[in-house]
C-alpha cells in the first residue's frame, strides 16, 4: 500500500480538523474562498480495493446522493474515468491510504493536459472515517428529509435497505465518506447556521450512459453467476468452482486474462450497440465453416498468453521471478503468431485490423533480444537469472575461470600441503561466495583449544564440519587475482537482466494493448464456440422501440439439462402488450419462461449470440426481476420484507425501456393482501401509460384480471395443458389465454402427498369457493376419538370443585391420562 503524496495534489486531513484544506489543481484555497456565486458542483467519493469500483456522489444541481454498487473495473480504473468523465466532478474524495493503481490515476488528474479542462481536486480523509461500521451508521442516523417522521429506529432502517444495497460494503464505505465530507465541507450551508443541515433530498442509484443496470439478485435468480465448493478434497480450504450458470458454460477461454474479461462483460452489459455488433461480426466470422480451422489455430496461440501486466508490476519492483521470461517470451511469440495470423484475415473487422496493425515489430525485437541473452535451462537450474554465452565477454571469461577452477585448485592445494607441517595428512583449497578462496584442513586430535588452531604462515578463519579454515599467501593471492568470481559473474547478469527490463518496461504500454486485444480476441473465439455447440443464433438490435421479440427462445442452462425442451416465444413492446400476465398450473414453466426472457436479453445486452431461432431487443437500460428470495439471517428481514425489496426497486428505478420480470409476488403474505398489492404495481404502471416498462408477471392469483383496467397494455397467457383421463399433461408452451384452475392437487399427487389429504384439500376448495362453512372431517380422526373426548368432558362437568375433598391430582392420575392416548 502507498500514501498519495503531491502528486496527487492534495493535502492529508486530520481526522478532528473542522474543515478540509484543498490543495487544488492550480491554486491553495480555503473552504469557501474563491467562489463568488453558487454553482452546480458534484462531489465524487470513491474506493477501489482487489479490482472492484464503489462510489457515490452529490450532486447539489437537485440535492441527490447517486451510487454506483460494487462493480468489476480494471487496474487501469477504466470505469472510473467514465464516470469522471461523465459528472464532472469538482472534488475526489478518497482514503489517504490507497495503492499505487489510484495514486496513478488521480495524479494523472492533475497533469498538463487535465488542468486546461478544469481537472478536480483531490480531498484524502483518515482511512477511519471510511470504516464499514461508521459508514452504516453515518446512513442510519442520517435527518434526511424525504424519510417520513413517523417512522421509528427499525421502520427507518427498513425504508433506507429497500433504496440502498447494504451488501456493497466499498459502495456503503464511499457513501459513508461522502457525508463526512459533506458535513466538513458544509456544501451549499456554508453561509447558514450550524445547525442546518447540508440539503439531501433523496438517494439514487447511477447508471452509466450505455451501461444497463442488473442488481445482484438478477444475477443470482438468472444464473448468470454461480460459485460452488470444489469437489477436491484437496481443494476445498482453497476456494470455489463454478458450478451451472451462463459463464460456466460460455467459458471457453484458453487464458486466465480473457476469463477475466469474460466475467468483466457480463457483469456489465451495454447499449452500446457499435460495440455489441463489433463483438457479433467476429463471432459471426468464426462461425463460418471454412473458419473453424482458423479458430482452432488462434486457440492453441492464446493458451500461451499470460498475465504480462503482472510480470511487467513484479518488473517495476525488481521482484521479477526466474519464469517470468520465459513466460513473458512464450507470451510474445505466440502474439507474432497471432498477429501473423490476424493477417490474413479480413481487414474490414476492427479487431482483426487493431491486432494486424497494433502488434508492431517491437514485440520482434523483446522476443529476439529474451532469446538470445536468457539462458532458460540455467536459469532454471541455478533459481536464477543466467546469461547465454557469447553475449557479455567479460561474463564468459569469468565463467570460464570459474569452470577451470576445480583442476586449478587441487593443483595450488598439492603445493600448499607441501609447506604445511608433516602431521597433516591432507588438505583443500575451496571457493566460497563472498569470502574468497581458502586453504582447509582436517581438525587433528591435539587442536581442542583456539590456541591449537594456529599455525605459523596462516590466518585462522573458521571452524566448520571439523574442518579448519584458513588465508595463506597463495589464497590471498587468489582472491587478487581471481577476485569473487561468483558475486562478480552475477553482478555482470543482473546488469544485463536490468537493461533487458528496461527494454520490456520501455515497451509496457504496446504490451499491455497487446494483452487486452488477445483477450477481446480470446473472449469472442469462446463465445463462438458456444453459440456453434449449442445452435445460437445473432440478435438484431433496434434503438428505436423498447421491449424484446423472441421467436423460439430456449432456456440456454435448462435445455442442457433436460432430454427435450420446448422453445416459446415472446414479444414485448411498442403501445400494445407492454404488460404480459401469465398464469398457469404450478410445474408448468411458467418459471423457466421469465427466466429465458431475461437470459436471451440478457445475452444480447453483452454481444453473444442467443438460444433463440430469432431475436430481436430494443432499447433496454436496466432487467428488475422478483423471481426467487434470498433469506438471510445478516439482513434481518422477512421473506415477504425482501419480495417488497426487491418489487419497490423496480417501482423506483424502472422506465420504459426496462424489462421487469415478476414471479409469484404476493404469496409470502395473506393472500387477499398479496393479490392487492401486486394489483396495485401492476395499476401504478398501467397508469404510466407509454412510459410503462415491458413487463412479464407470472401469477397463480386468476382473480388478478378482474383487478386490472381495460386497455391495451395488459395482455394474458397461460401455459397449455390437456387432460389424458385422470392425468394432466403439460405442453410446456405458451398461448394467449386465462388458466382456468391451478392444478395444485395433481401437482401435490406428483409430489408423493398422501390422497386422502389431497381430497379434503379439494372439499376445503370447494367449501371456500361457494361461501360455504368448513366442518372437521371426521374420517380423518381415529375410531371413537369423539366419544372419548365427549366422555372426559362430562366426568369432568361432573367434579364439584368445591369439594374440600376433592383431588384434581388423583382425577388427573385415574381419567385423563389412562385415554390420553385414545383422545391424541
Amino acid at each position: 500500500m502507498a500514501f498519495l503524496g503531491a502528486q496527487t495534489s492534495a493535502i492529508l486531513q486530520d481526522q478532528g480538523a473542522e474543515a478540509p484544506t484543498l490543495l487544488c489543481p492550480s491554486v491553495l484555497v480555503q473552504d469557501g474562498e474563491g467562489e463568488e456565486e453558487e454553482q452546480t458542483e458534484t462531489y465524487l467519493c470513491v474506493l477501489w480495493h482487489s479490482g472492484c469500483l464503489g462510489l457515490a456522489y452529490y450532486d447539489s444541481a437537485d440535492s441527490t446522493i447517486y451510487f454506483l454498487p460494487d462493480t468489476p473495473d480494471c487496474d487501469h480504473l477504466k470505469l472510473l474515468q467514465r464516470v469522471v468523465d461523465e459528472i464532472h466532478p469538482r472534488s475526489i474524495i478518497t482514503s489517504a491510504k490507497q495503492d499505487e493503481n489510484m495514486a496513478r490515476f488521480l495524479g494523472g488528474l492533475v497533469s498538463p493536459e487535465h488542468k486546461e479542462l478544469g481537472s478536480p481536486e483531490t480531498v484524502l480523509l483518515p482511512r477511519v472515517d471510511f470504516g464499514l461500521e461508521i459508514s452504516k451508521q453515518r446512513i442510519l442516523s442520517g435527518n434526511f428529509s424525504f424519510i417520513p417522521e413517523s417512522l421509528t429506529c427499525t421502520e427507518k432502517i427498513l425504508f433506507l435497505s429497500s433504496i440502498i444495497p447494504f451488501d456493497c460494503p466499498l459502495m456503503i464505505q464511499a457513501l459513508g465518506g461522502l457525508l463526512k465530507f459533506l458535513n466538513r465541507r458544509r456544501v451549499s450551508v456554508e453561509l447558514e447556521d450550524g445547525s442546518v443541515n447540508v440539503p439531501i433530498l433523496g438517494f439514487k442509484k447511477f447508471v452509466l450512459a450505455d451501461l444497463v443496470s442488473i442488481d445482484q439478485d438478477t444475477y443470482s435468480v438468472l444464473q448468470i453467476f454461480k460459485s460452488e465448493t470444489h469437489p477436491s478434497v484437496y481443494k476445498v480450504a482453497s476456494g470455489l468452482k463454478e458450478g451451472l450458470s451462463l459463464f460456466g458454460i460460455l467459458n471457453r477461454c484458453r487464458s486466465k486474462r480473457g476469463e477475466k474479461l469474460l466475467r468483466l462483460w457480463l457483469m456489465r452489459p451495454t447499449q452500446d450497440l457499435e460495440e455489441l455488433n463489433s463483438r457479433l461480426d467476429v463471432i459471426q466470422f468464426f462461425l463460418l465453416p471454412q473458419n473453424q480451422e482458423m479458430a482452432r489455430t488462434l486457440h492453441g496461440l492464446l493458451s500461451h498468453i499470460k498475465n504480462v501486466p503482472l510480470i511487467l508490476k513484479r518488473m517495476l519492483l525488481s521482484q521479477t521471478k526466474v519464469s517470468d521470461w520465459k513466460i513473458l517470451y512464450e507470451t510474445v511469440y505466440s502474439a507474432l503468431g497471432l498477429r501473423d495470423t490476424c493477417r490474413s484475415l479480413p481487414q474490414s473487422t476492427q479487431l482483426f485490423r487493431d491486432i494486424a496493425q497494433e502488434f508492431s515489430d517491437d514485440l520482434c525485437h523483446i522476443a529476439c533480444l529474451i532469446n538470445k541473452v536468457v539462458d532458460f535451462e540455467g536459469s532454471i537450474a541455478e533459481n536464477r537469472f543466467t546469461v547465454r554465452p557469447n553475449i557479455d565477454p567479460d561474463i564468459d571469461e569469468k565463467k570460464r575461470r570459474l569452470m577451470g577452477l576445480p583442476s586449478f585448485l587441487t593443483e595450488v592445494a598439492r603445493k600448499e600441503l607441501e609447506t604445511l607441517d608433516s602431521r597433516i595428512p591432507s588438505c583443500c583449497v575451496l571457493y566460497i561466495p563472498l569470502i574468497g578462496f581458502l586453504l582447509s584442513i582436517p581438525r587433528l586430535p591435539f587442536m581442542v583449544d583456539r590456541s591449537d588452531f594456529e599455525i605459523v604462515g596462516l590466518d585462522f578463519m573458521f571452524l566448520s564440519d571439523e574442518k579448519l579454515h584458513y588465508r595463506s599467501t597463495r589464497t590471498k593471492e587468489l582472491d587478487s587475482i581471481l577476485g569473487d568470481l561468483h558475486c562478480e559473474i552475477r553482478d555482470g547478469e543482473t546488469l544485463l537482466m536490468y537493461q533487458l527490463q528496461c527494454q520490456v518496461l520501455s515497451r509496457g504500454a504496446m504490451l499491455n494493448r497487446v494483452i487486452d486485444l488477445a483477450s477481446r480476441l480470446d473472449v469472442l473465439l469462446a463465445l463462438a464456440g458456444a453459440a456453434r455447440d449449442y445452435g445460437y443464433s445473432r440478435p438484431q438490435y433496434s434503438s428505436k422501440i423498447p421491449g424484446v421479440r423472441i421467436q423460439d427462445g430456449r432456456h440456454p442452462l435448462m435445455e442442457l439439462c433436460s432430454h427435450t425442451f420446448v422453445p416459446n416465444s415472446a414479444e414485448s413492446g411498442g403501445d400494445r402488450g407492454r404488460i404480459k400476465i401469465i398464469t398457469g398450473p404450478n410445474s408448468s414453466g411458467k418459471s423457466i419462461y421469465l427466466k429465458q426472457i431475461g437470459l436471451i436479453t440478457f445475452m444480447a445486452l453483452v454481444g453473444s449470440f442467443v438460444p433463440a431461432g430469432k431475436a430481436e431487443v430494443g432499447a433496454v437500460d436496466a432487467i428488475f426481476t422478483r423471481i426467487h428470495n434470498f433469506e438471510s439471517v445478516s439482513l434481518g428481514l422477512s421473506t415477504f420484507m425482501i419480495d417488497l425489496n426487491q418489487v419497490a426497486k423496480a417501482v423506483n428505478n424502472a422506465t420504459e425501456r426496462s424489462l421487469v420480470l415478476i414471479d409469484e409476488f404476493g404469496k409470502g403474505t395473506n393472500t387477499v393482501d398479496g393479490l392487492a398489492l401486486l394489483a396495485s404495481v401492476l395499476r401504478h404502471w398501467v397508469y404510466q401509460g407509454p412510459n410503462c416498462p415491458q413487463i412479464f408477471v407470472a401469477t397463480n392469483f386468476v382473480s388478478l384480471i378482474q383487478l386490472q383496467p381495460p386497455g391495451s397494455l395488459v395482455e394474458y397467457l397461460t401455459m397449455e395443458t390437456c387432460r389424458d383421463g385422470n392425468d394432466l399433461i403439460f405442453l410446456y408452451q405458451v398461448r394467449e389465454g386465462i388458466a382456468n384452475a391451478s392444478h395444485a392437487s395433481y401437482t401435490a399427487a406428483q409430489a408423493g402427498l398422501p390422497a386422502k389429504l389431497i381430497t379434503r384439500g379439494l372439499e376445503v376448495s370447494e367449501l371456500i369457493q361457494k361461501g360455504k362453512p368448513i366442518k372437521p372431517d371426521k374420517g380423518l380422526l381415529k375410531d371413537n376419538q369423539i366419544e372419548n373426548c365427549q366422555a372426559l368432558v362430562d366426568k369432568f362437568l361432573k367434579l364439584d370443585l368445591e369439594d374440600p375433598e376433592l383431588d384434581l391430582s388423583n382425577f388427573m392420575i385415574q381419567q385423563v391420562l389412562p385415554t390420553a392416548s385414545s383422545i391424541l
